[in-house]
């Protein structure tokens, strides 16, 4: 049986450094960053006070209070960044609901309503917790409350693997379509975990960036200098539809979601394996599954967190599998501009990947001003670059050994 293609028809984005998806990629190709001070909760008690927060961004003016009081920031976010990828696709007339689904990744879900409902309960007590404590947290909800708002009734589904959610999310939703049980489907990756309680906890495994006199230069993917990472927010919504049904609706083809590989170091909780050989073969699943060789891969949007073991690990793997070629390969992490939005990172980079592709661009990673030399690869320093980009692959790397990588086309009709 022939395999299903599955196109990109349409891109939603919400993150720290734009809210829009022109604004965010008129951000990432001109290296501007969205990490700043901590605004959302008192961080004196904090030794991290730094993050890439949503900047100008007022849920009010997508949905009225009364709604808001029922769902929590990372279903906020999803919905609208899913509108604007569905308005973009032009999907709400002339399509079978019943073949449209939706799976979305998302981390930690609604750690924001979790961490105040625990707050009241403890000073508070039982009667004064929230009758939309459980749904408003629960990590499925975002996914939920979009099929009830448009009315698709495909699978439905959340993805919970760490920082590679979003990108599992994406190459899963792609395999609905592929195996027939959809035609289209919304996907992403959605994530509101700022919070004092997640910063703690990252802070405590010595997991963050402390540069907090200087935020927009700490997060630093392949730097020497590099001390961790920062956490970010946001969202971002991603089309796929099969290939005849978007032709036959006529809508914008933007891209090939072609191949996805999918690993597990099975090593460490946190750390990644030695070599990163998880991540070399969740590469090489993604690039084989998409009909590519080795050398067809012009870009590849990095995992690139700014931690010390991170990125020497993901640049062993990939001049591991890509070879001499390796010396070729653009590599970048657009982390270092908008920090490390967990189980939305993925889809973020996804997203980065087919404006890539789609403009001849590759968005810089910027802060890097000492090489390191485990890190030996052309990051694209500071100055985004044009350069044809055929095909792409985007990483994600979560704790637990989670590998996630999508490879993605520029579409040329045949």
């Amino acid at each position: 049986m022939n395999k299903r293609r599955v196109v990109i028809t349409g891109l939603g984005a919400l993150a720290p450094n734009g809210n829009t998806i022109p604004q965010y990629w008129d951000a990432l190709i001109n290296g501007k960053s969205g990490i700043a001070h901590i605004t959302a909760f008192d961080t004196e008690n904090l030794n991290v006070k730094i993050a890439g927060e949503l900047s100008n961004f007022e849920p009010e003016n997508h949905f009225d209070r009364k709604e808001l009081r029922k769902i929590d920031p990372f279903t906020v976010y999803h919905m609208v960044t899913s509108s604007e990828a569905i308005s973009q696709a032009e999907l709400v007339e002339n399509v079978d609901l019943n073949r449209v689904g939706v799976i979305i990744g998302s981390g930690v879900g609604g750690i924001q309503t979790l961490e105040n409902q625990c707050g009241v309960y403890n000073s508070r007590g039982q009667r004064r917790v929230s009758p939309f404590f459980v749904p408003r947290m629960i990590a499925n909800i975002a996914a939920g409350n979009l099929a009830i708002k448009y009315g698709f009734r495909g699978p439905n589904q959340t993805i919970i693997s760490a920082c590679a959610s979003g990108t599992d999310a994406i190459g899963l939703a792609a395999r609905a379509i592929q195996y027939g049980d959809a035609d289209v489907m919304v996907t992403g990756g959605t994530e509101a975990s700022i919070t004092g309680l997640t910063i703690s906890g990252f802070a405590n495994i010595k997991a963050l960036s402390t540069r907090n006199e200087d935020p927009e230069s700490a997060s630093r993917p392949f730097d020497f200098k590099r001390d961790g990472f920062v956490l970010g927010e946001g969202s971002a919504s991603i089309i796929l539809e099969e290939l005849s049904h978007a032709r036959q609706r006529g809508v914008e083809i933007l891209g090939e979601l072609a191949g996805y590989g999918s690993t597990d170091d099975a090593f460490h909780i946190t750390q990644p394996s030695e070599g990163g050989k998880g991540a070399m073969r969740a590469m090489e699943n993604a690039i084989r599954d998409a009909g590519l060789s080795i050398k067809d891969i012009d870009y590849i949007n990095a995992h690139g967190t700014s931690t010390p073991f991170n990125d020497k690990t993901e640049s062993a793997a990939i001049s591991s599998l890509f070879g001499e070629h390796a010396n070729k390969l653009k590599v970048s992490s657009t982390k270092s501009m908008v920090g490390h939005a967990l189980g939305a990172s993925g889809a973020l980079e996804a997203i980065a990947c087919i404006m890539a592709i789609q403009n001849d661009i590759i968005p810089p990673t910027i802060n890097y001003t000492t090489p390191d030399p485990e890190c030996t690869l052309d990051y694209v320093p500071n100055e985004s670059q044009q350069v044809t980009v055929n095909a792409a692959i985007s990483n994600s790397f979560g704790f637990g050994g989670h590998n996630g990588v999508i490879a993605i086309k520029k579409w040329v009709e045949d």
